[in-house]
């Protein structure tokens, strides 16, 4: 089994957070959005996972140099083989998946490094392909699956009319990579595009005209990293699970002065806790020091100084320091507000 994870975009929509961090590096809870999402779905496969592809935007797209080394740690720490690809120029989700065509052989998933799941079924890897989905409140903001008897028969793309609470949130199974990557080339060949781009909602219908049967897989939760907001809220959701299964997501030397964690609660090593009181949902990374302060449901990340702050649903990135009076604070890698 292989897994082939598109992950060139530049994380407009999260800045600043992203402008030295790629959106799926950024970390959640104590390990990247990527590193989540990948053991995931190892989680539903019940085969090895030989090679895990990773598809990148360039350094002029604003990923850095150890981008590369950080996504082959990620694989290897899952027992497989890690290879990155280059997408220079964004021509679809499509396209997206042909940049990794090297790693397009025997049965494949496909998942888009925006989102985070939790799920308890078993892929049925008999299937041609399968669809992971979330039921939501409002359908016409997303694409949606019909299904008959058990069976994917149409793929709506924000339907105004309901036609199915279905949502396709962005993971894919495919039996066949040699047939997936055969159709996107088809498009490819026959400059076949929707808005200007190539799209995989275009090859799903193809692969489906020509007999494949696509099952839809139904996931417990479904958490967005696309913006600050849902990102704060991803972290929140993510130390509950994390808590319900009897992890301990706090470090072993964090230093406690007249301080109390409030579970749950990630802080990493080398943290210094003065006067202050965080939790629940606060995530700390390693080498930050908070003083005089009360942190509730926010994700800070490494090397931060916090001090005489009052924090609810805030992130704060790398290196970043902070003292003052707002709540709900959104403040970018090397940021100074004191």
């Amino acid at each position: 089994m292989k897994i082939i994870v598109p992950m060139a975009g530049i994380g407009s929509r999260l800045r600043p957070h992203t402008l030295t961090v790629p959106k799926p590096l950024t970390v959640i809870a104590g390990k990247p959005i990527v590193q989540r999402l990948v053991e995931d779905i190892a989680s539903v496969i019940d085969e090895k996972i030989d090679e895990i592809a990773f598809v990148i935007g360039s350094r002029a797209k604003g990923f850095p140099t150890d981008t590369e080394e950080k996504l082959l740690k990620i694989a290897a720490e899952l027992g497989a083989k890690g290879s990155v690809y280059i997408q220079d120029t964004a021509l679809g989700t499509a396209h997206a998946i042909y940049c990794a065509k090297e790693a397009l052989s025997g049965p494949c998933v496909v998942a888009y490094a925006d989102t985070l799941f939790k799920a308890d079924f078993t892929l049925d890897v008999n299937a041609d392909g399968a669809i992971w989905v979330s039921k939501v409140e409002n359908p016409s903001a997303f694409g949606v699956v019909k299904l008959e008897e058990g069976i994917i028969t149409d793929f709506i793309e924000k339907p105004k009319e309901f036609v199915s609470d279905l949502a396709i949130i962005g993971i894919y199974y495919f039996k066949s990579g040699e047939k997936l990557l055969e159709e996107i080339q088809y498009l490819i060949d026959n400059d076949l595009k929707e808005n200007n781009e190539y799209q995989l909602t275009n090859v799903l219908e193809s692969l489906k005209q020509q007999g494949a049967k696509f099952v839809p897989e139904t996931v417990s939760a479904w958490m967005d990293c696309g913006k600050k907001d849902p990102t704060v809220d991803t972290n929140k959701q993510t130390l509950h699970f994390e808590h319900e299964a009897g992890s301990n997501l706090v470090s072993d030397d964090v230093v406690l002065q007249n301080s109390e964690i409030i579970q749950p609660c990630f802080v990493g090593e080398n943290v210094v806790l003065k006067n202050t009181k965080i939790g629940p949902y606060v995530s700390i990374g390693e080498n930050s020091r908070v003083e005089n302060s009360t942190i509730t449901n926010s994700l800070i990340q490494t090397n931060v100084a916090v001090s005489n702050a009052k924090l609810d649903n805030a992130m704060i990135g790398n290196h970043a320091k902070y003292n003052g009076e707002y709540t709900s604070v959104s403040i970018g890698d090397y940021t100074e507000l004191t």
